[in-house]
């Protein structure tokens, strides 16, 4: 029984490449470094989006985060080093937390206003740390569980302060400071609370817990000419089934509160797992083109193999028009060659990205994450170079006149 036309082209494929060994080796190391650096950078923004995703359904998965500002994917906006929110005020107020507590699908509201400052404590001076002015609601919602002490309630007043376990040994030398004392911007606080270690800085309130100093929210506004600049507000619906209806609710509230306007977002569920740091995405934006570069290199070392075969072999060319073989079987033909080096590039690209992503992962808080979708993009990808740069060859050794290619001899 004769087989399928397609293996013949798939042997005669392999067949092709082996006797040139060395220029298909080469060829293929060029789609392999341009699908390992794909690979490498989706692997490793997966494993930031399940960490934040698996903290989030750890939580009950009914929480919704709003943000001021309504974000958007201009060209502009990833092209300004800064983003234009750094400088304004938030449109988030102390009102609207009020406003979302009255709220009957809301079971608890968190303002977190973010503040940075430098600690002082004896002869040690931590600068530029993150201080976080906050509610008791923030503890609840949060579920950080305290090492010693205790963490901020509504009897604390606002010279009181719990802090991370690793700024406690930063400021204070050790890692039972309760009583002890700090000042911030002139300010004292005693410190009354330790927060156990997380060691994870990447969480949907961008903050390190380990390194953070928590205050209540009046504090903050002491700290702030009695004002709150608030960042960000945390809801909490009574369960995950309720969550949209608490996100309507929240939405239509603050709408009302600000004149119509909506210059606020809220994010929850997968949304919340989508890392929010501009420089993040600036990041692997630059690193996906580099990766594109890459791949446009490597495809015109596909067509220039492809460009040398051609006329290496044309006399096999006109050989097999003469005995039959139509135009479509000539593209294919040489289609199939372009195809395979590019999927064997694709592969051992595929593997080299997860054991590089691995590797920069030991100097991470996250693993990289495997998915199937990763497989398939690699894989469309190495397809989609294969068929773009591979296709140009094999349509001019279609198009050879076979009386001319045959009186060529190489």
């Amino acid at each position: 029984m004769r087989q399928p036309l397609i293996f013949e082209h798939v042997y005669g494929a392999v067949h092709s490449l082996r006797s040139t060994r060395t220029r298909t080796l080469l060829t293929v190391l060029g789609i392999t470094i341009g699908i390992a650096s794909i690979t490498t950078i989706l692997a490793l923004s997966a494993g930031v989006t399940r960490v934040v995703a698996h903290q989030v359904d750890q939580l009950g998965g009914n929480l919704a985060v709003i943000r001021p500002g309504v974000p958007t994917k201009s060209v502009n906006e990833l092209t300004t080093p800064v983003s234009q929110q750094f400088y304004s005020t938030s449109t988030l107020t102390t009102s609207d937390v009020d406003q979302l507590k009255k709220l009957p699908s809301i079971t608890a509201a968190a303002p977190l206003m973010i503040l940075n400052g430098s600690l002082k404590a004896d002869q040690t001076t931590v600068a530029n740390s993150m201080v976080l002015a906050t509610t008791p609601d923030f503890f609840q919602m949060t579920q950080l569980e305290t090492r010693d002490g205790q963490v901020l309630n509504d009897v604390a007043n606002a010279t009181t302060a719990v802090i991370g376990q690793q700024l406690a040994v930063d400021l204070f030398g050790s890692e039972k400071p309760i009583g002890l004392t700090f000042t911030l911007r002139g300010h004292e606080f005693t410190v009354i609370g330790i927060i156990k270690r997380v060691n994870n800085p990447i969480n949907y309130n961008n903050i390190d817990v380990d390194r953070t100093a928590f205050i209540s929210l009046e504090a903050g506004k002491m700290l702030h000419s009695g004002t709150a600049q608030i960042q960000q507000i945390n809801i909490r619906a009574a369960d995950a089934a309720g969550l949209p209806v608490a996100v309507d609710q929240a939405r239509q509230a603050l709408v009302a509160a600000h004149q119509g306007e909506q210059d606020f977002s809220i994010v929850y569920g997968h949304e919340i797992a989508t890392p929010t740091s501009q420089l993040f995405a600036v990041i692997t934006g630059v690193m996906t083109a580099i990766a594109a570069i890459s791949l446009v290199v490597g495809g015109i070392g596909i067509m220039n193999i492809m460009l040398v075969g051609v006329a290496e072999r044309t006399r096999e060319i006109g050989l097999r028009k003469a005995v039959g073989a139509s135009d479509r079987n000539i593209v294919n033909q040489f289609l199939i060659e372009a195809l395979l080096m590019s999927l064997v590039g694709g592969v051992f690209g595929y593997l080299l990205g997860y054991i590089t992503a691995f590797i920069i992962s030991t100097q991470l808080t996250f693993n990289p994450a495997f998915t199937w979708q990763i497989a398939a993009v690699a894989l469309a990808v190495a397809v989609a170079v294969g068929v773009a740069f591979g296709l140009y060859p094999a349509l001019r050794a279609a198009r050879k006149d076979p009386i001319e290619s045959l009186r060529q001899y190489h």
